[in-house]
């Protein structure tokens, strides 16, 4: 059995509930032993690095500094989710090449008790490792219902591949680890130029029409290549094309239904497991009819989410008079 120590991250028990629970299903089949990080923290996301360095990655670094006091026959921690791969990744990498940054990281971690010795873990993502280290011949040896026949584009986003510290991808623009995985499912893998292309990340929140064109450009080439999916390894990448599909064909006059789903989904519905046991039906444009064309049915739990109306986002700060101000000044 091969045991390795997991970085869950916080959506693997909201947004991205569906991936622990596909991830969970294909541990035992793939004689895997993934023990999680005990009292981890939020890696931080994308954002808290630009606003205060020495914080941020010490925020990142007490994950590493609590699994290196976890090693126990390992020293391979594992991250489903990349952008908690990149942060940890990053952290670890940086703290080397930085001593300076290193030393400052463990003066803050001192006032929990941890440090952390830069270079002692090997932070991988949860694809790395399952075609390295499980490898596709075990793969594709349990494999007991081909997915023959589900036209699938695979979906790597781009803060996987790069940057690559430790050298793990076959290619930073074009690598092919999900591509050979699905491949190894059965799944027609159609090729996908934009494989490795921004799905908005963020800018969702921040500059909603720049998403909606990073989403549109994505779902129109699968959609032109012939398509029944999309198949991702992200969990923010899956969240913003999934939930945010509907509000991308009201911008654009469209009217796309293109699923996404966790490659560890389809690699559990490879293996015979049940839509229900690997979370499909979560998401919230609808796998029922791509997955119709293999056979296998889903079972209906909800209706397509429709667009978001203005009036329901979150409040915004508003511009007082200067009436306003003086009476509050008052006071």
């Amino acid at each position: 059995m091969k045991k390795y120590l997991l970085y869950p991250g916080c959506s693997m028990d909201s947004s991205a509930k569906a991936y622990m629970e596909s991830l969970n299903s294909i541990v035992e089949p793939l004689d895997l032993q993934l023990e999680e990080i005990r009292d981890w923290n939020c890696c931080g996301a994308t954002e808290y690095l630009g606003i205060n360095l020495i914080p941020a990655y010490s925020l990142i670094a007490r994950n590493l500094a609590l699994a290196s006091k976890q090693v126990d026959g390992t020293r391979t921690v594992v991250a489903p989710c990349s952008a908690c791969y990149l942060n940890l990744a990053k952290a670890d990498y940086y703290m080397q090449e930085r001593p300076s940054l290193g030393v400052k990281v463990n003066d803050a971690l001192s006032a929990g008790g941890l440090e952390y010795k830069a270079g002692s873990l090997d932070v991988r993502h949860l694809i790395d490792v399952l075609v390295y280290d499980v490898g596709l011949d075990a793969v594709r040896a349990k494999v007991v219902r081909p997915l023959s026949g589900l036209k699938v584009v695979p979906y790597m986003g781009c803060m996987l591949p790069r940057p690559d510290y430790q050298h793990r991808w076959s290619d930073h623009e074009h690598p092919t680890e999900l591509d050979d995985l699905l491949r190894a499912l059965g799944a027609d893998v159609i090729d996908y130029p934009l494989t490795t292309e921004c799905c908005g990340g963020h800018m969702t929140q921040i500059g909603p029409e720049t998403a909606f064109e990073l989403i549109r450009r994505l779902v129109s080439d699968a959609d032109e290549r012939g398509a029944h999916l999309m198949a991702t390894v992200c969990p923010m990448c899956q969240m913003n094309i999934d939930a945010y599909q509907n509000e991308t064909n009201h911008f654009f006059h469209t009217n796309y239904h293109m699923p996404v789903l966790f490659f560890t989904q389809l690699m559990g519905l490879a293996f015979g497991k049940e839509p229900g046991e690997l979370g499909i039906g979560l998401e919230l444009v609808s796998a029922r009819n791509a997955l119709a064309n293999i056979g296998i049915e889903v079972p209906v739990t909800q209706e397509p989410a429709a667009p978001r109306k203005k009036d329901e986002g979150l409040p915004m700060p508003r511009r007082w008079t200067k009436h306003e101000a003086k009476k509050e000044a008052v006071k």
